[in-house]
């Protein structure tokens, strides 16, 4: 099975539904007796969906989630209350589904694994899948279901190549995933965004809400737990203690809570037990602390970037960090170092070991750091992540923080921590 995934090119992008489609009737239509929340965004799908997913579980709902890229291993793309699926699962699967692919037509590793997700939530018999899109959303293979929820957490340049190069004509993309009568839930969103998902939803006759406002003027106090950083503020008349740090958690949680009031009484929950399960979400690759003094981050683009950068300023404020970057060429890389760059002490700069997908070398990410500002920080280069890594450890050089790629962050998940706390969410 892992030979005819290999096949399959996890970076081909094949955009539109009618593969798609084929397969899922080759397949049955696994997905016609599951509840779906499908989620669009540039960023914060996973956090948002990390969150409804584990509202739910507490709420008392069998949950599947299906979340992309993963960080160490494809199984985390299926999790199931919170677990990935086992591997015996995952090999009994997907051979299945490679006998009924095989029978003809080609099929992108997206594709395939879209299909599988919904064979091996149906298999388990979830209640409520979190389902989170690809990239885009009017063409994204995710787009086969009918939600009882659209949920469209922010709007950002990314993937212009395929998305279009203004804000407006991503949203349009991401717009696509509202379906006819079905709510659709949105973040805060820029004005053009915002229009155009409005516009879209009354052309759907899709009911249109916002996230939950914030409460006290959207204060906040940080402290740890477990090892954790939690921050605490009010959202929804109550007390949360989120342990996912910065403002874009905060507005990822309010956008979460407002789905959860408007399904509540629809599913038979009780909203405030489901707000309360969010106080122990786990989300890897997002601020995540892999030592006392390395932080993991996987955001890949100025926004994501910016909202890390706020993130640590609440949270750490005033401290600076050697920074382990890496960036793939189709990212706006030197962007990304120039909001990296008034935090950073040093860069370790690392190629990325991506065979498929063009990365920038670590001398050639030194060279951007050079020019990005006046005085630049010290930027070094490396052959490898781990290698860096390691270094930094050995010289003490303070606080580390990992970030420019999602894949980085799996590259260095790899060699440095617990499978476990990567695959499961519990």
């Amino acid at each position: 099975m892992e030979h005819y995934l290999d096949q399959l090119s996890m970076f081909s992008i094949k955009p539109g539904l009618e593969a798609t489609c084929e397969l899922l009737r080759r397949a049955g239509h696994p997905e016609k007796d599951m509840k779906f929340i499908h989620l669009a965004g540039t960023n914060g799908k996973g956090s948002t969906g990390a969150m409804l997913e584990r509202a739910l579980r507490a709420a008392g709902f069998a949950t599947g989630f299906y979340s992309s890229p993963h960080l160490l291993d494809v199984r985390e793309r299926f999790r199931v209350n919170g677990i990935a699926v086992s591997q015996e699962d995952f090999d009994h699967l997907s051979g299945e589904l490679e006998l009924l692919a095989r029978q003809g037509g080609s099929f992108s590793y997206f594709e395939f694994t879209t299909v599988l997700a919904m064979m091996i939530f149906a298999r388990a018999g979830v209640d409520v899948v979190v389902w989170e899109t690809g990239m885009g959303g009017r063409l994204d293979a995710t787009n086969v279901v009918l939600p009882i929820a659209s949920v469209i957490t922010n709007i950002a340049l990314d993937h212009q190549a395929y998305l279009g190069n203004t804000i407006a004509e991503i949203a349009a993309e991401k717009a696509g995933i509202i379906k006819p009568d079905v709510p659709v839930f949105h973040g805060e969103l820029p004005p053009e965004a915002l229009a155009v998902i409005e516009a879209r939803a009354r052309a759907e006759n899709a009911p249109c809400f916002g996230p939950e406002p914030a409460e006290d003027g959207d204060s906040v106090r940080y402290e740890e737990r477990e090892g954790r950083i939690c921050q605490i503020f009010h959202c929804a008349g109550e007390e949360v203690h989120l342990p996912l740090p910065g403002a874009m958690q905060r507005r990822n949680f309010r956008l979460a809570a407002a789905v959860l009031r408007y399904l509540a009484p629809r599913l038979h929950f009780d909203f405030r037990r489901a707000l309360a399960g969010i106080d122990d979400v786990r989300w890897p690759g997002r601020c995540q602390r892999l030592m006392e003094n390395v932080i993991l981050d996987g955001g890949h683009n100025p926004d994501g970037l910016l909202a890390l950068r706020e993130a640590l300023a609440e949270s750490r404020p005033g401290e600076k960090f050697t920074i382990l970057f890496a960036g793939f060429r189709d990212k706006d890389v030197a962007g990304s170092i120039a909001l990296l760059a008034p935090i950073a002490r040093e860069f370790f700069c690392v190629p990325l070991h991506e065979a498929d997908r063009p990365a920038y070398s670590g001398e050639e990410l030194a060279a951007m750091v050079a020019q990005c500002s006046a005085p630049p920080p010290p930027a070094r280069n490396f052959d490898s992540a781990g290698e860096a890594l390691r270094t930094a450890l050995a010289e003490n050089k303070g606080m580390i923080l990992v970030a420019g790629s999602f894949y980085l962050v799996g590259e260095i998940l790899r060699q440095f921590a617990d499978p476990h706390t990567v695959l499961d969410l519990i």
